[in-house]
């Protein structure tokens, strides 16, 4: 057996909708894995649709030696928050955005300042609190992105198997991505393996 990694480009583009290109946190310098439901972005910024049907579909399709029903995600930073609500592997994840800038940025942009409820749903520390059954997710972080906000709340709901390894001497860069890659690959694997 063996491991197939693809990847989903975190930005969305050509879509000339005004503003888009004006921050590296937001439009197409970062999606945020959602479907949005705000205009002028809702009908073109469609990530969570794209990684959770048409990429697994397009995947599939083309590679029929794949088993389905063995498939693990991991991202870094806004693509590790997309990771932590489908999946579970992270590096330096977005771990609570409706409490963190970039995650409030992006949520009031893509859903609107008063869809609260709708944020919740894409907030990782949010969706842990409901969580029933077993949880098995690993992180590499610094802290900037609130993981103590998700390690509480599983710990409050009763939620074990959440790994957090803080990693004080890195940065929120690709090089600690590449430095912990193995790690997350192997952690996937267990499962894709068993």
């Amino acid at each position: 057996m063996s491991k197939r990694v693809e990847t989903a480009n975190k930005d969305v583009g050509g879509l000339n909708i005004q503003g888009e290109d004006d921050s590296w946190d937001f439009g197409t310098g970062a999606g945020f894995y959602v479907d949005a439901t705000k205009e002028p972005y809702k009908g073109g910024y469609n990530m969570y649709t794209y990684v959770t049907e048409e990429l697994p579909k397009t995947v599939f399709a083309a590679f029929p030696q794949l088993d389905e029903s063995r498939v693990s995600i991991t991202g870094h930073s806004m693509g590790g928050h997309g990771a932590l609500t489908l999946s579970v592997s992270a590096f330096a994840p977005i771990s609570n955005p409706i409490n963190c800038p970039w995650g409030q940025k992006a949520f009031g942009g893509y859903f609107g300042e008063d869809q609260q409820e709708k944020w919740k749903e894409h907030d990782a520390t949010e969706l842990v609190k409901k969580w029933k059954g077993p949880l098995d997710v690993l992180i590499d972080v610094q802290g900037q992105l609130l993981p103590e906000n998700l390690e509480k709340a599983a710990k409050e709901a009763g939620v074990e198997g959440l790994k957090v390894r803080y990693q004080p001497d890195y940065d929120h860069s690709y090089y600690t991505m590449a430095t912990f890659a193995d790690d997350h690959v192997e952690h996937a694997a267990k499962y894709l393996f068993a």
